[in-house]
């Protein structure tokens, strides 16, 4: 099956191969692509400069695709693929205590595969994980948080074959004056609508991360799915 993929950007990216991006990034050293034109634009400008929203097709057929939004996996997979490539400020005590339990019980297998796709994690979400870790907000509130500011999913390819199936087709300016102010509006918009989550009252169901910890959750819970 053949996508369209945008990946925004300072610059044309008309050759894009292994060894781009930042090995911190959400999954890893990868390249990172939406399946949203207007997030490229978005993603290609900042305060300061404007950008470039490039356009590519991808043949994923006999791809290996990690699909983290397909069933199979839950929220928990997604956070604990997060703790191990973005960096978490954390030292005391409980948060540190999560961050070990999630990577232990919940890290999926995904360095081997050639494309993965899921969540975004950009400042407001990263704050939602943090938030999560330090057992602020519930499960469920985290889950509803990620659907917050509209961000869709994200496509990293990351192996050489899934490099050799990207083609790259065009790219387009990306005026930063149009598209900071939209990025900016998205990001208050869905820390605003955080903030009205925090500010419920706690369900009496609600599950915490420690609650997960205390009851020793495991990886195939039906109660994460």
């Amino acid at each position: 099956m053949k996508i369209e993929l945008y990946h925004g950007s300072d610059k044309i990216v008309s050759n894009p191969g292994l060894g781009m991006g930042n090995p911190a990034n959400d999954y890893g050293p990868g390249f990172y692509c939406t399946k949203e034109l207007e997030l490229a634009y978005e993603w290609a400008c900042t305060d300061s400069h404007t950008g470039f929203a490039n356009k590519y097709e991808l043949d994923t057929d006999g791809l290996d695709i990690l699909y983290l939004n397909d069933g199979r996996y839950h929220l928990l997979n997604w956070l604990a693929i997060l703790l191990e490539n973005r960096f978490f400020d954390i030292t005391a005590p409980l948060p540190a205590r999560a961050k070990e339990y999630i990577l232990t019980h919940f890290l999926p297998d995904y360095k081997s595969r050639d494309l993965i796709i899921g969540y975004r994690a950009d400042d407001s979400y990263f704050s939602f994980a943090k938030a999560f870790l330090n057992n602020t907000i519930s499960l469920e509130q985290l889950g509803r948080a990620m659907r917050l500011g509209y961000l869709g999913e994200q496509v990293v390819v990351r192996s050489a074959a899934a490099y050799e199936a990207l083609y790259y087709l065009a790219s387009a300016l990306a005026d930063r004056d149009i598209f900071y102010p939209r990025r900016m509006a998205r990001d208050a918009s869905a820390r605003k609508q955080f903030r009205d989550i925090q500010a419920e009252d706690a369900r009496m169901d609600a599950v915490y991360i420690f609650d997960i910890i205390r009851q020793n959750w495991q990886n195939d819970d039906p109660r994460l799915r």
